[in-house]
């Protein structure tokens, strides 16, 4: 892919990332932000090749993948910097409860072992800042939820664009 195609999905990702870093709106970024930054990356590619044709399945999913992967790849960044900065995070705060819901599954030594390892990485983030398996596990979940939703955004806009392009020319 050339560069003029690859830096909306670049702009619209990047974008994706930081409004999902706003507290509050974390919580639906995969499922809304992502598949809007994908129209946007689709809107972006038709001002800057001023052309409006209309779009197919593969340029729609291909603008879906790279928008989600951009968003993905950038939301992760920015989490764990400020996981960082602030020594803390969502998954620290949430530890407790999560653990309190494992217990209710009485699965024995297999929860000993999953808690164990779910401590460890709090007290790695605590004491630094950093947890190779917390930064394993966010930058692996985010590229598949982004990818999926940004596959889910690509195919919403492609049909958009195209039946907006249809009307157009009936007129």
């Amino acid at each position: 892919m050339e560069t003029k195609k690859i830096l909306p999905s670049f702009v619209a990702g990047f974008a994706a990332a930081v409004i999902s870093t706003v507290p509050g709106v974390k919580n639906v970024g995969c499922c809304l932000i992502v598949p809007f930054a994908v129209f946007l990356s689709l809107f972006l590619d038709e001002k800057i090749n001023l052309a409006n044709p209309p779009i197919s399945i593969k340029k729609a999913l291909a603008f879906g993948v790279l928008t989600g992967l951009f968003a993905a790849v950038f939301s992760s960044f920015f989490d764990l910097l400020f996981t960082f900065l602030t020594k803390t995070n969502d998954y620290v705060e949430a530890l407790p409860q999560t653990e309190a819901l494992i217990r209710t599954y009485k699965l024995g030594s297999l929860f000993d072992q999953t808690i164990s390892m779910l401590e460890l990485m709090v007290k790695q983030i605590k004491a630094t800042g950093f947890s190779l398996l917390y930064a394993f596990m966010i930058f692996f979940s985010n590229i598949i939820i982004d990818s999926i939703f940004g596959l889910v955004g690509g195919l919403l806009s492609m049909s958009y664009f195209n039946k907006r392009n249809t009307l157009n020319d009936k007129k």
